[in-house]
């Protein structure tokens, strides 16, 4: 059997299995199956891509500031904050897999769907109007880490928009993702960059394992880091965005246990990341340095640990921001295309989808051209992000929840099962309370001593 083949009847729904003269069609093209363990791996090779993509693309520049600060102001004691989060993240996603291949839709259009025009544009401008905001931040991040290395932001800044343009106008979704997911994979430099500044193994497996409290107790600045790490790790893009990735890939049910464990893949690859992140910020607390962002950091720590680290952190973070940039400017054109009823998909070429990849062209080139208007006060635009950010992203999986517990859309067999309504209401609850707390911490700085 094909690849090709098997690739039909997959998404078909069908269970297949390899005929035995699979092994004398020498003259077939592509790849022969002879077993069934080769038909799920390649199964699951062709239904890869956007649990990885959508979670660590959430560890964009924004991501590595915060993980790299709480390392640096408190060291290894928040490291089981991240232990915590990782089922969080799976059961959230999850959800969105399950209803991206039970509808073959995106999470916008089901929203406008299932809950009239109304809500369907509440959702979708809080989206645009977050989306474009972090998108700012990512292309300050570019400029500043580039900066850092000699490059001025009137070259580097251009250039990358040119570049994450270029990535998604060849009209091929597969091409797209391929370069993505190696991007994804250069990540693993940061376990690398870990082990290089030496954070003491015991204390990070007691710190992984066991909550820790740090010198000081609970004040401003950790209210707002542990708060600050839970909205990074889960933000309202990442609903939109891997439904309709999901949809554009056409997964059936049939692909539905190996999108799960693609995400499942994604979330742990995601929180390890973001540990490693941290170790390096420790690096700081250990050795008394003082930073405001990473591409500071960098520079203090080159004297000592040398050329590969500092250019490693600065290009990691300019690789976090590239990931970030484009997964989040599709979940734009995506939502916004879904809505307009328009060609959107990554499969058509630029002449046949004109509205969503100019959607997409738009929301990147704004986002560079303010990042490089003189005096733009850019330390307010990303705390208006996270305030914005957090108070979404409960009424967000509220949305997602509802869709879910949605019969008539899902059947009986693919609906929320009591145990997961009972998880994901309290993780509502509990994102809830955390988004208010941090829109309090940003208006009332003084709310925490």
């Amino acid at each position: 059997m094909r690849l090709e083949e098997l690739e039909l009847e997959s998404q078909a729904g069908l269970e297949v299995e390899a005929p035995p003269s699979a092994v004398s069609m020498p003259q077939a093209r592509g790849i022969v199956v002879h077993h069934r363990w080769q038909m799920h791996i390649l199964t699951f090779l062709m239904v890869f891509g956007p649990g990885l993509i959508v979670m660590n693309a959430d560890n964009d520049a924004g991501a590595v500031s915060t993980y790299m600060q709480a390392g640096g102001q408190y060291g290894l004691h928040l490291l089981w904050i991240l232990v915590v989060l990782l089922p969080i993240c799976y059961f959230v996603q999850e959800m969105v897999a399950r209803l991206g291949i039970a509808t073959g839709k995106g999470h916008a259009a089901m929203i406008y769907e299932r809950f009239g025009k109304w809500w369907g544009r509440f959702s979708l401008c809080d989206l645009l109007f977050v989306n474009f905001l972090t998108l700012i931040t990512e292309f300050a991040a570019i400029s500043l880490a580039l900066s850092a290395m000699g490059v001025s932001p009137f070259i580097s800044v251009p250039v990358s928009a040119l570049g994450l343009t270029l990535l998604v106008v060849t009209g091929s979704y597969l091409r797209w993702e391929r370069v993505v997911i190696a991007l994804c994979l250069l990540d693993l430099t940061w376990f690398a960059l870990a082990f290089l500044v030496h954070p003491g193994w015991a204390n990070v497996a007691r710190n992984t394992a066991f909550p820790t409290r740090p010198l000081g107790g609970l004040t401003s600045s950790l209210v707002f880091l542990v708060i600050a790490m839970v909205g990074t790790t889960i933000s309202p893009w990442q609903l939109f965005f891997q439904q309709s990735c999901v949809a554009e890939k056409r997964l059936r049910f049939s692909d539905l246990k190996w999108a799960r464990l693609d995400t499942l893949i994604g979330s742990v690859f995601t929180v390890c990341v973001a540990g490693a992140m941290m170790l390096v910020g420790n690096y700081g607390f250990q050795h008394g340095i003082v930073f405001q962002d990473p591409a500071q950091f960098a520079g203090a720590i080159m004297p000592p640990l040398g050329h590969f680290v500092r250019n490693g952190i600065l290009l990691l973070m300019v690789n976090a921001a590239v990931l970030g940039t484009t997964a989040i400017s599709l979940a734009s054109a995506w939502a916004y295309g879904e809505v307009k009823g328009w060609q959107h998909s990554l499969h058509r070429k630029l002449w046949e989808a004109p509205g969503f990849y100019a959607t997409y062209i738009v929301c990147v080139c704004a986002a560079a051209t303010v990042v490089l208007i003189p005096h733009v006060p850019l330390q307010l635009v990303i705390i208006s992000v996270q305030v914005f950010a957090g108070l979404i992203l409960p009424s967000a999986i509220i949305f997602l929840q509802l869709l879910l517990n949605d019969r008539e859309l899902l059947g009986d067999r693919w609906v929320n099962k009591p145990w997961n309504n009972t998880i994901n209401w309290t993780i509502i609850i509990v994102l809830f309370a955390l988004s208010l707390l941090l829109a309090a911490q940003v208006m009332l700085p003084t709310l925490f001593k």
